[in-house]
């Protein structure tokens, strides 16, 4: 008896597994699943890279500062930040769509701003489009438009959100 089920909902059981395989896309699959360990920005390429074991997981295009040239220095200055930092934290209600903070200023940033007497200032992310702007989609890129931050896609930040932890280093290179 049991013999005959098998033959006969076997291959229902079978079906419906490659079915679900096929049905649902990878990518849900492996944003759940995999977490990279380092992200690299290279500012003069406007590439975002997602590392995972020393290899390239996925690049964006991005938008910086409006100053996209050098080292942030000061409050105000609109230039994105160049250096080692960690992604420390996430903002889901963002006036941006989602949002991961950047641990900017670090001690050398500090330093160099008390120097020159001014504010390193802060609150640098990886964001999305503003709220209400998400048609814009992939023409943000053309224009460094942020006012220090490193701007993608409301999606491509989606996907930045799932694959990246709390805590994950974040290097910025000119």
């Amino acid at each position: 008896m049991q013999r005959k089920a098998l033959l006969v909902y076997g291959p229902v059981v079978i079906a419906s597994l490659l079915f679900s395989l096929f049905w649902f896309p990878c990518d849900d699959i492996f944003a759940t699943t995999v977490k990279v360990d380092k992200v690299l920005v290279i500012k003069g390429k406007r590439l975002l890279m997602l590392m995972k074991d020393g290899e390239i997981f996925k690049t964006y295009k991005v938008a910086l500062g409006k100053q996209p040239k050098g080292r942030k220095i000061m409050v105000g200055d609109r230039r994105t930040p160049e250096g080692r930092y960690v992604l420390d934290s996430r903002n889901p209600r963002s006036r941006f769509h989602l949002a991961l903070h950047i641990s900017y200023p670090n001690e050398s940033d500090v330093l160099n701003a008390h120097k020159l007497g001014v504010s390193p200032g802060g609150d640098i992310m990886i964001h999305g489009l503003p709220l209400g702007s998400g048609s814009v989609g992939e023409l943000h890129s053309f224009l460094d438009w942020t006012d220090g931050c490193i701007a993608v896609t409301n999606a491509e930040m989606e996907e930045i959100w799932q694959f990246v932890p709390d805590g994950t280093p974040i290097e910025i290179k000119p």
